[in-house]
Order: C-alpha cells, then sequence, then structure tokens
C-alpha cells in the first residue's frame, strides 16, 4: 500500500507533497505523525515509521502534527480509484456506514465476516475498521469545533461518538488536547467563518486542480430545482442518511469552499464525503499526468489546463437515471425534462436561500410510476422503469461500496442500455479511472482533430487513466460544457 522505505524517506526529506495521503511519518522520539510535506525539521530516519493510514498512525499511540494537521490531507487517492474489497471498505466507511450500522453492515454490503473484514483491513491499512471510523469521526468533530458554535456534547453525537467520554478520549488521543483546547486553538485561524444553520469548510485537494471542466459539466447539466450555479457557487441538494442537505461548492486556488447546511448534524461526514466524490477531489493527478503526458497527441492539453478531474455524481443511482433520461436528447432537453419528473415526484425541501426546491427522486418513487407517466419517448421511458426497478429492489448496486464488476454486468444486461451508457456510469457514479465511451461522438471528434486515429486503439496507451484521458478529449473541442460561467 505504501512505497518502499527508501522513497518514503526522500519524500520526507524533500517535502514531497505528492505523496500526502500516501503514508504518514510517525516519529518515536516526539510522538507525533505528519504528512510527507510537512515544514517542520526533518525527522533522522532511525526515528521514523511509516503508515499507511492517519488511523494506523494514531492507534500505534501517535497523535496529529499541529503544524502541518495530517488529518486533513486528502484521503489516499487508491482507495478512490481501487476496485478491490479494501478500497469498498473505505469508500464505505468514508461515508460514515459504520456509524449508522457498525462494523456488521460494512462486512454485509462486501460479502464478508465481520472477522475477515477485520483481518483484512488491519494487514493492509494497519488499522481495524472502528480505528479508521474513530479516526473519521475525530476530524469531523474537528470541522463541528471549528466552524460552529455547538456544544461539546452536541459535537460528540455528531461526529458520530457513542459518548462524551469516547469523545474526549479520542480528541485527547489524536491532538494531545481537550475538546475545549482544540477549539480555543483553532478559532485562532483567519480562514474559519461561520453562518447560522451552516458549516463551512474548507475542501483540499492535489495539485494541480482545474476546476473548469468539472464545475462546467455541472453547472450545464444542472437539473432545475435540484441543482443551481449562484454567486461563483454550484449549489445542490443532498439526500443523506438522516434527513436532505444543501451545500454550496465554489473552487479557490488552494480549495473547494464548501457551505454545507444540515438537516441532522450526523450527516457531516457523508455529506463531506460526497462532495469529494462529486468534485474528484481524491484524485492523484500526478499519475495521471504521468501517463496521458507521455502521449504527444495529449501532452499539449494536459499542460494547457493540467489537473482535470471526472465529474462525478452524489449519488450513483440518481446518476444513472440521469443518464438514461437524457439519451438520445440535448442537455437542454434532458434538463427539461428531468425538471419535469422532479418537480413531479422528488421531495420538496426548504432552502433559505431560495431557488432549489427538490430532492432527486429516489428510485422507489420512479419505479412505481407507469411508462407513459414518464416524459419523453415511451421506449426510454421503459428503460427508465426497468433501471429503477433494479436500484430499488438492490439487483443494482451503484453506491460507494458497489462491485464495479458487478454493476457493469447488470447494466449491461438491462434492455435500453448500451455501452456508452454503461461506461458513462462506470465512470461518474462508480469512479472507474479506466472507463471509456470510445463511440462517443465528442471523443470521436476530438481525435479527428488531434490526428490521434482510431481513439479505441489509441486508448490502449492511456491506461488505467482513460476516464481522464476523456476529459482532455472533451476538452479539446470548445464547448460551454467545460467553461464556468464569467458571471453567475
Amino acid at each position: 500500500m505504501i512505497p518502499s522505505r527508501e522513497v518514503c524517506l526522500r519524500a520526507v526529506a524533500s517535502r514531497d507533497a505528492r505523496f500526502d495521503g500516501a503514508f504518514f511519518t510517525a516519529v518515536r522520539t516526539t510522538r507525533i505523525y505528519c504528512r510527507p510535506s510537512c515544514p517542520a525539521i526533518t525527522p533522522r530516519p532511525e526515528n521514523t515509521t511509516f503508515y499507511p493510514t492517519a488511523a494506523a498512525a494514531q492507534d500505534a499511540g501517535f497523535r496529529a502534527c499541529r503544524r502541518c494537521r495530517p488529518d486533513t490531507v486528502p484521503g489516499s487517492a487508491e482507495w478512490d480509484v481501487r476496485a478491490d474489497t479494501v478500497a469498498r471498505a473505505m469508500r464505505l466507511i468514508g461515508d460514515g456506514l459504520v456509524d449508522r450500522e457498525g462494523v456488521t453492515g460494512v462486512a454485509d454490503r462486501l460479502g464478508y465476516s465481520v472477522r475477515q473484514l477485520q483481518r483484512t483491513l488491519t494487514g493492509e491499512l494497519g488499522a481495524s475498521p472502528l480505528a479508521l471510523a474513530r479516526a473519521q469521526r475525530a476530524h469531523a468533530a474537528r470541522v463541528l469545533l471549528e466552524t460552529t458554535d455547538m456544544r461539546l456534547g452536541e459535537v460528540a453525537f455528531a461526529a458520530g461518538f457513542g459518548s462524551v467520554r469516547s469523545f474526549n478520549d479520542a480528541i485527547r488521543a489524536t491532538y494531545d488536547l481537550t475538546p475545549g483546547e482544540l477549539r480555543t486553538r483553532l478559532r485562532r485561524n483567519p480562514h474559519t467563518s461561520q453562518q447560522l444553520g451552516a458549516v463551512e469548510l474548507r475542501l483540499p485537494f492535489r495539485q494541480p486542480f482545474e476546476p473548469s471542466n468539472v464545475f462546467g459539466h455541472l453547472i450545464a447539466t444542472a437539473v432545475p430545482g435540484v441543482e443551481e450555479w449562484r454567486d461563483g457557487a454550484y449549489r445542490r441538494t443532498l439526500a443523506l442518511p438522516h434527513g436532505p442537505g444543501i451545500v454550496a461548492l465554489a473552487p479557490r486556488a488552494d480549495h473547494v469552499a464548501a457551505t454545507i447546511r444540515l438537516t441532522d448534524p450526523r450527516d457531516l461526514t457523508p455529506a463531506i464525503g460526497r462532495c469529494r466524490r462529486l468534485l474528484d477531489l481524491d484524485a492523484d493527478p500526478v499519475a495521471v499526468m504521468d501517463v496521458l503526458g507521455a502521449d504527444p497527441a495529449l501532452a499539449p492539453l494536459l499542460a494547457r489546463a493540467p489537473g482535470r478531474r471526472v465529474p462525478r455524481s452524489t449519488d450513483g443511482a440518481e446518476l444513472a437515471l440521469r443518464m438514461v433520461l437524457g439519451q438520445q436528447v440535448s442537455t437542454a432537453a434532458a434538463r427539461t425534462q428531468t425538471g419535469r419528473l422532479v418537480e413531479r415526484i422528488g421531495a420538496p425541501v426548504t432552502d433559505p436561500a431560495g431557488g432549489l426546491t427538490h430532492l432527486f427522486p429516489t428510485p422507489d418513487a420512479v419505479a412505481a410510476l407507469a411508462p407513459d407517466q414518464i416524459p419523453g419517448p415511451l421506449s426510454r421511458a421503459e428503460t427508465l422503469v426497468r433501471l429503477a426497478r433494479e436500484l430499488a429492489e438492490g439487483r443494482l448496486d451503484l453506491g460507494s461500496g458497489a462491485d464495479r464488476a458487478d454493476a457493469r454486468r447488470t447494466l449491461a444486461a438491462l434492455r435500453g442500455i448500451g455501452a456508452w451508457t454503461v461506461e458513462l456510469i462506470a465512470m461518474r457514479a462508480l469512479g472507474d479511472p479506466d472507463a471509456f465511451p470510445a463511440g462517443d461522438l465528442g471523443i470521436v471528434r476530438a481525435a479527428r482533430h488531434l490526428g490521434i486515429g482510431r481513439p479505441d486503439v489509441a486508448a490502449e496507451r492511456w491506461r488505467p487513466w482513460r476516464s481522464y484521458a476523456t476529459q482532455y478529449l472533451w476538452a479539446a473541442l470548445d464547448h460551454p460544457i467545460n467553461r464556468i460561467p464569467e458571471e453567475s
């Protein structure tokens, strides 16, 4: 999981930020763990130990460095793109499933016993599912302490702790401070601000980050009532485990500014995770550019806009339903028809700022409709209902812990869903970094424009990052979907 000790030592000596999140450096003499790019004095090699996760370092008795704040670094990019059991488990834990259903819930989703899951995660990540969830809770608590005036007991339960005592113990073990002392220290940070009823925070990412195609795509395809672009921020409603939420996301030079308004503060962790997934913030742009930049046809595109991400989704089922609704129609027509469906069967929400009115309809709500009740051609409506039933009845899983191979097979077997739709769902809902809709008209035109020839043949040299190559190919031809509007 982590690089060799020699690579780790070189990364720490050079303070290489590309390795932040790939491993953590623990110093035995100070009992502190840091990110590789920490600006503090470089520790002696004989005093260092390397861990694959912050949770593993914490479990070994180390506390987070107050200077480089390793608990805030983006998670390992491998968890986001890998399709194995460990990566699927990490995505489920990141979505807060341990807090809602316990370790048993994660094991059940993966088809493992609790003992198997614990052995697998401890063997590769150096920490048990509970330790990983505990580290995540400590980070969520830190955000609440920093950005809200919630009482300490409320913070404890909102962050997912079962008791105030376990909250106090975890914060002291992680930060070597009591919750009250941590709040006092954090409030000295000039970057924090507060808004009644909302949590404002910064979502970090690995540099470089080119936001134009991600935000441009989300804005261009925004469904009325569910999404909008206002005052330099993409806003949307979220269906969260304990109630609806509303998030506003605005790109900045070194972070994405997020304002999250929740019905229940326990939903902070899944809300953050879904926002990060939507914007593909856990991607490793350096690894992507190393492969794609070696192709002379793509190299100029990467040099012009390094760090493009894949516009993904906050909910895989929603994305799949929207993909079917948008088949063989223009972007504007898809927005209109989807907006009508949202208004009819989407659950209403209250937006204090106005503009957002509904959650996107659940698969159950769509499956309950007759095809002739859905806007658009009857054949497409029948496909939509079939897809909704597969999702509603659990035969198709497009969630954060989904088995990508199983999901692909189930999608491909559904009448009315072709290879192009399967690849787009794999790319945007399942987070497959190597999905590639080779027959997409935009890709074919871009390949011809760049002199690449057949894109399906050329794409073999772009593995395992063909999803990212797709973003650069789409951006090769000028289109509003790749631009952020200058005015809200």
